[in-house]
């Protein structure tokens, strides 16, 4: 009996209006916003719902390195330019913002969001920044006090060291101030840093770093003040690492490189009462070289590469066995970002009592089908799975699978 050869997967939609590479996604504000920065300083936030741009700015006079979200209102930008942003970016404040796209914009006429905050950092490594949110209870108790509701809690921010390429920097925000310092390895040549990954739970804080060298590290702080150390080193990658992700799971992480090996690591949060020395969980060679763009859905089935190639690779977060290949870019692709399929800013209805149904669907029967057609499309797009790629030719392709 002969097999039914299925044609080859194609993208939901294409997002198009960047006239350089993309070099950043984020979904941000619980998958109704899809962030997107490309290599000559231009940030655009696309409504998932209508796949239309709804702020448009340029951020910073290099390529953007990377870009995050702090909160549903804080946009963190960070760019060749030696500098990390923190914009104001909520559904609000998009009514204020050009929503002209890089293609046909003017950086000079261009209104940007309200800057929140900015500090100097070293972006010689073409290295983006990682973070976290800080778990210091002390940290967490003194700003719920102080609070209110629109300030999201505090978070580090990790980032290649401004006075020595192979150490690394942790700022904390809103103070901006460096909380700690990991020095550069004295007996190992690692060169640049050029990936990191960081967690805190409680006091302590976990930093993963890759190298220039192929080497990847591990340092843990496990009191405020104390110097890192250094619990984990391999070198599984014989090219410099590109891109690395901690699993949700937050017990191992995995890197990629210039050579075409993804290799699992541990996660150690204490040194270990064996001498035996630790060693990588798994070390897979693909085949593919240079994948980079390493993302975790937020379940941690799945992860995704961007490749070199031109193809996104989507593979087993258990076995690292590689489940699909997506192909529609021409050129290389350099980022990939999941949608969180367990969002919780996702807004959904939840009337507690008969009144509040009363009311509800009062205003329902009021709004117009424009309005119910808008809420039905933005709820669809909250809740699709989708797997957004960044490609040199400054297109997104966006992806529905699994």
């Amino acid at each position: 009996m002969s097999t039914v050869q299925l044609p080859p997967a194609q993208p939901a939609f294409i997002l198009r209006g960047h006239s350089a590479e993309i070099h950043a996604l984020h979904f941000t504000q619980g998958n109704a916003r899809l962030l997107t920065g490309d290599a000559d300083g231009w940030i655009v936030s696309w409504n998932l719902a209508f796949k239309r741009p709804v702020a448009v700015w340029k951020a910073h006079d290099g390529a953007v390195l990377g870009v995050g979200s702090w909160g549903s209102d804080r946009v963190i930008t960070h760019g060749r330019d030696n500098k990390l942003l923190v914009w104001q970016l909520g559904t609000a404040d998009e009514a204020t913002l050009d929503n002209t796209l890089p293609v046909d914009a003017d950086a000079t006429l261009t209104r940007q969001p309200w800057l929140l905050y900015g500090i100097t950092v070293n972006a010689l490594n073409f290295c983006s920044f990682a973070m976290c949110c800080d778990g210091m209870p002390q940290v967490l108790s003194t700003m719920k006090a102080i609070k209110d509701s629109k300030t999201p809690d505090p978070i580090l921010i990790a980032v290649p060291s401004t006075f020595d390429s192979d150490g690394i920097d942790i700022f904390q925000f809103p103070s901006q101030h460096r909380a700690a310092q990991i020095n550069a390895d004295r007996f190992i040549t690692t060169g640049m840093v050029m990936a990191l990954s960081i967690q805190a739970v409680s006091t302590r804080i976990q930093v993963a770093a890759g190298y220039d060298s192929g080497h990847t590290m591990v340092f843990v702080q496990n009191d405020p003040g104390a110097a890192f150390e250094k619990l984990y080193c391999a070198r599984p990658h014989t090219q410099p690492i590109l891109s690395m992700a901690i699993s949700p799971c937050r017990e191992y992480y995995i890197t990629s490189s210039a050579d075409a090996i993804v290799a699992k690591h541990p996660l150690p949060s204490q040194p270990s009462i064996w001498k035996t020395e630790l060693r990588p969980i798994k070390i897979s060679q693909t085949k593919h070289s240079g994948q980079q763009g390493l993302q975790y859905r937020s379940d941690g089935k799945i992860f995704a590469t961007a490749g070199w190639d031109v193809h996104v690779r989507v593979y087993s977060g258990k076995t690292m066995k590689e489940l699909a290949v997506l192909k529609w870019h021409k050129v290389g692709c350099y980022v990939t970002a999941f949608a969180s399929i367990d969002s919780t800013e996702s807004s959904t209805s939840s009337p507690t009592s008969d009144d509040e149904n009363g009311t509800a669907a009062a205003i329902a029967q009021q709004s117009s089908a424009v309005s119910a057609v808008q809420q039905r499309r933005d709820e669809k797009a909250r809740n699709t799975h989708w797997l957004a790629a960044g490609s040199k030719d400054g297109k997104v392709s966006l992806w529905d699978i699994y």
